[in-house]
């Protein structure tokens, strides 16, 4: 599935804002004491390792803020698989301006491809099963929107942006309620028909409170063993669409998308994801 790309409008004050904070007050001292500024050269950013590259459309941003003359050809687009070795990305043009963008391209494109290919590893293991891998709010602060791209990119599905977006209800919210009928019917009372409801539980117990009380669209089973899962699908019997979470390590998948969940969150994929190694070459 292609994902189509985010408007500039949305990344570019990601983009300025980092490049402010690289450049500083004077700019890129070295390359202004080191290199002419009439120097050009053609730059290839290439993969040292193999994975799923994400943060194409932020370096290309980067190059373009920072000199919009630089010539910049995408050989591998977000979501494109890449072997180490590949040429992701050409840059043309001037010397001191393709070296004042490097890090901030490399940084965003780094950490984005290194949560795409962790993604992609996890959504392997879901093969044969109709669950999906998605993400959590667990993101690095001011970067959610390009994280849980860099998701998608890798095969990911969409999970709710923000607070906003949905009613999630967590085992504090239960608590400070009085209890999983009571939370569920304030929750109903004060939702809207365009807006669902999620309620976490961690017991098979719980689970039949909240069939019984009805009202939620979503039931997130949260760090249950592989054998209550199965028995939590069963007893769900797709009266609501089921969410396993906590402890969703990858060698955990595919017995979890086997009990036949609808969705897997793992928090791992945005905040331990490992950088790609990525390189500019002159």
């Amino acid at each position: 599935m292609t994902v189509p790309s985010l408007p500039d409008l949305l990344i570019e004050p990601l983009m300025r804002a980092a490049l402010l904070e690289d450049l500083g007050p004077s700019g890129d001292v070295t390359t202004q004491a080191v290199i002419g500024p009439e120097l050009s050269y053609h730059a290839r950013l290439n993969a040292r390792d193999a994975g799923v590259v994400s943060g194409v459309q932020l370096a290309e941003l980067a190059f373009r803020l920072v000199d919009p003359a630089l010539k910049v050809t995408t050989l591998k687009s977000d979501g494109a698989e890449v072997a180490a070795g590949e040429t992701v990305m050409v840059i043309d043009g001037k010397a001191a301006s393709i070296l004042s963008a490097e890090r901030v391209a490399l940084n965003f494109m780094g950490r984005l491809s290194g949560i795409a290919t962790l993604t992609a590893a996890f959504v392997a293991e879901t093969a044969g099963t109709q669950a999906r891998i998605t993400c959590t709010r667990k993101t690095t602060p001011g970067l959610r929107l390009v994280e849980k791209q860099a998701v998608r990119h890798g095969g990911g599905a969409a999970h709710r942006f923000a607070l906003s977006d949905a009613i999630l209800i967590k085992d504090n919210h239960i608590a400070a309620a009085g209890g999983i009928a009571e939370v569920l019917t304030l929750a109903r009372a004060n939702a809207s028909h365009m807006r669902r409801i999620e309620i976490e539980v961690d017991t098979l117990s719980q689970l039949d409170q909240v069939l019984a009380t009805g009202g939620a669209d979503v039931v997130l089973l949260d760090n249950m063993s592989t054998q209550d899962l199965q028995t939590a699908v069963s007893t769900v019997a797709g009266r609501l669409v089921t969410e396993a979470s906590g402890n969703m390590r990858l060698d955990r998948i595919a017995e979890v998308a086997a009990t036949g969940v609808d969705y897997i969150s793992v928090g791992a994929l945005t905040h331990s994801a490992q950088v790609l190694d990525l390189g500019l070459d002159f």
